[in-house]
Parts: C-alpha cells; sequence; structure tokens
C-alpha cells in the first residue's frame, strides 16, 4: 500500500470528522439562565445562544451582525438600554 496514499486519506478524513463535528447542524441552545433575559439584535454574526430564524438551527448560527431574529443572554433589565448601529436591543424578535 502506498504510504502517501493512506496518509492523505487519513487527513481526508480527520478533516472531515471536524467539518462534521463543528457543524451548525449540531448547534444547540445555551442552557438557560435565570436571572438573565433573552435580548434579540444585539449578537454578532455567529455568536448568538439562539433563535435565529429560518435558514438556521440554533446556537452560533446567526447570519448576520444584530440578526433581529437571533437573541442573546444578558443581565436582566438591561437589553432594551443596549444600542446597536441597528438600534436597540429587544426582548421580543425584531422584524428585519
Amino acid at each position: 500500500m502506498n504510504t502517501k496514499i493512506t496518509a492523505t486519506a487519513l487527513a481526508g478524513s480527520f478533516a472531515a470528522a471536524l467539518a462534521i463535528a463543528a457543524s451548525p447542524a449540531m448547534a444547540e441552545p445555551v442552557a438557560p439562565q435565570p436571572g438573565k433575559d433573552k435580548c434579540y439584535g444585539i449578537s454578532l454574526a455567529g455568536k448568538n445562544d439562539c433563535a435565529a430564524g429560518p435558514g438556521t438551527t440554533c446556537a452560533g448560527t446567526s447570519k448576520v451582525d444584530y440578526q433581529g431574529n437571533a437573541w442573546k443572554y444578558v443581565e436582566k433589565g438591561t437589553c432594551t438600554t443596549m444600542k446597536t448601529p441597528k438600534g436597540m436591543g429587544s426582548l421580543t424578535p425584531i422584524k428585519s
């Protein structure tokens, strides 16, 4: 057996396994955080805690910064005071 081909095949298999493990399809919500609010429209792309609308699954799957239907946990009572380039944070999803 050709050692070079075997090493290449092994490296390719490893890369594929890593890609599958990091796949957004496996994303899960962040565990509930008592004392915090779900704040919509404040997270950066890929940094949401969950809920990111069609074409996404959950945590870390938002496609754009400040996506209105993606939320992130914040300290209770602070969400609506958070200012972003697209407006203020919201306790409910923001329609784009």
